[in-house]
């Protein structure tokens, strides 16, 4: 009987220490300011979709995560136990998860992830160092076939591993049956030069195995000079795309920080269909203007401020041509940072973050959505504060998603 009773006190500690847990939380969060979208232009329905992921700065003694969405903010303390456990998920990721649960356990990366009407598909590199120093490296490789729910998965090694030192998938797409795997990759020169390289592995899936390895770039280069593979966001990265773009950064590393070489710099992009691998002229798109800018796979989109505005301008990537240049409703401003989403035809264009982040603005970030063709105004709004004590601290904007 004791030892019965001495069990149920410590499970009454335990559900009282939860319980005052959570209301200590809940008090901590409900005198914090809450953050919402006054609407200056437009339907504030239009923000249903919004969601905008950033924290709360009060010098550097105090940083509180929080999200706003469909106007709407939410403290990291606020959630539940489970819910900062498995911690915050791309968007996209939630909605695989809820629709293909089986499918979708353990796997957290949308650019290790290729979706379509028919199939569902999955690569990673799964690496470990042995007691000898050497990397083994795997590729976890998964597929559903969405009709009947017919799931595969294997592992299979990567080709000339011993020389890899470290392998990042960055895109995913079935083509012709066959799985297509880009990845940047670290590789071993065994000397004092560094070398980098752009992969694509073509993986049978039927068969379980590695057709092929191709290296698209390879880059070796000896300290102080630096060299780097960037790519633009991608705003559907899960869904089918036909090309990627490749900004290739040739520079030096100096004590005051990094010089780009700007002539050695080049743009280049792949075509998964075709097989080519082309140089892109800087006329029609510069490498920064192509790194910093917004692709889906047939488009790229990049931001330009120009006469006291911000311009989308649209590249058709097969053509490599410019295709529309349109005026954002929303002044320029050199001194905020902004980040943008692109979704069914919209820009959504939120201005926020000071560049200087040492000195406290307490600024209003803005919202505009607008139609990427026309650059018709769909919504326009700033953030209001519902507190007065809120002065002392600081919207610090993360990154901006779209349901």
């Amino acid at each position: 009987m004791k030892r019965y009773l001495c069990s149920i006190i410590i499970g009454m500690v335990v559900i009282l220490s939860i319980g005052t847990y959570y209301v200590k939380v809940a008090s901590s969060a409900s005198s914090l300011p809450k953050y919402t979208f006054k609407t200056l232009e437009g339907s504030d329905k239009m923000l249903d979709p919004v969601i905008i992921n950033a924290s709360l700065q009060n010098g550097s003694n105090f940083n509180e995560p929080l999200t706003i969405e469909s106007n709407t903010t939410t403290y990291e303390s606020e959630k539940s136990y489970l819910e900062n456990l498995t911690g915050r998920q791309n968007q996209q990721i939630e909605t695989l998860v809820k629709e293909h649960r089986s499918f979708m356990r353990g796997k957290y990366s949308i650019s290790s992830l290729y979706e379509d009407d028919d199939f569902l598909a999955y690569a990673s590199v799964n690496s470990e160092y042995t007691k000898s120093g050497n990397m083994e490296a795997k590729f976890d490789i998964g597929l559903l076939e969405k009709k009947d729910e017919e799931e595969t998965s294997f592992q299979v090694e990567l080709p000339n591993q011993g020389r890899i030192m470290n392998a990042d998938v960055r895109d995913v797409q079935l083509v012709h049956s066959k799985l297509q795997v880009l990845t940047m990759n670290d590789v071993n020169s065994n000397n004092e030069k560094q070398t980098k390289e752009v992969h694509l592995y073509t993986i049978d899936v039927a068969n379980k195995k590695v057709l092929s390895d191709k290296t698209l770039v390879s880059e070796s280069f000896t300290y102080p000079d630096q060299v780097d593979f960037q790519m633009p966001t991608d705003v559907a990265p899960s869904q089918p795309n036909n090309m990627v773009l490749i900004s290739l950064i040739k520079g030096v590393n100096h004590e005051d920080g990094f010089e780009e070489k700007l002539k050695e710099s080049k743009l280049l992009s792949y075509n998964y269909e075709t097989e080519k691998l082309e140089t892109v002229k800087k006329e029609l798109l510069s490498p920064d203007m192509a790194r910093s800018g917004y692709a889906d796979g047939k488009n790229l989109y990049a931001v330009e401020m120009k006469s006291g505005k911000y311009r989308i301008k649209t590249f058709d990537l097969s053509s490599q041509t410019l295709t529309n240049d349109t005026e954002l409703d929303i002044a320029a401003n050199k001194e905020e940072q902004y980040t943008a989403a692109f979704k069914n035809g919209r820009v959504y264009f939120l201005l926020g973050n000071e560049v200087d982040q040492d000195v406290l603005t307490n600024k209003p970030a803005k919202l505009l959505i607008a139609d990427i063709k026309t650059g018709k105004t769909l919504y326009k709004g700033e953030t209001v504060i519902n507190k007065k004590n809120s002065k002392s601290f600081e919207l610090i904007i993360g990154d901006l998603e779209i349901k």
